[in-house]
């Protein structure tokens, strides 16, 4: 009978961790890769140090409610954050096919770090802006890599 209620213990408390909740922090390295040609642009990996509660910022809209978020834009922006300097894929003479090796190596760099720190590499979108119309000297390549960490 001791050996049954023992594991039945053991049974539900196996059940109660089975079923626990994970929670996780979330990291996100943006990374901005100049297109601009002559290499005029400015290409940087940035990280934000602080933290932002988002509901300080958001407004909920109804029919009956429909005044807009006044949120203030100076306590929006963040003032700490690490920012690489990463180089242009462009140069005076076209594509610079060393730069886009040396910002691999460190973003590379950057990633292969953030994993050391327990950080699991969850999502990567990417996406380019470029107007590309007649005379068009812009254009960022963006890539965001999100990470997660259990707290």
């Amino acid at each position: 009978m001791k050996k049954n209620l023992v594991l039945v213990a053991l049974f539900m408390l196996g059940l109660n961790t089975t079923f626990a909740q994970d929670v996780y922090e979330y990291q996100i390295v943006t990374v901005i890769e100049s297109i601009v040609p002559s290499g005029l642009g400015r290409s940087r990996m940035l990280t934000s140090n602080e933290v932002r509660d988002y509901k300080e910022f958001t407004s909920t809209r109804t029919g009956e409610d429909d005044k807009r978020n006044k949120s203030n834009r100076g306590e929006i922006r963040v003032k700490g954050f690490d920012e690489t300097k990463l180089l242009n894929f462009f140069n005076l003479g076209g594509i610079r096919f060393q730069n886009i090796a040396a910002n691999d190596a460190i973003v590379t760099s950057k990633l292969n770090e953030m994993s050391t720190q327990g950080w699991e590499l969850t999502f990567v979108n990417s996406g380019v802006e470029s107007f590309g119309g007649k005379g068009d000297g812009n254009g960022i390549y963006i890539t965001r890599y999100t990470f997660k960490r259990k707290k």
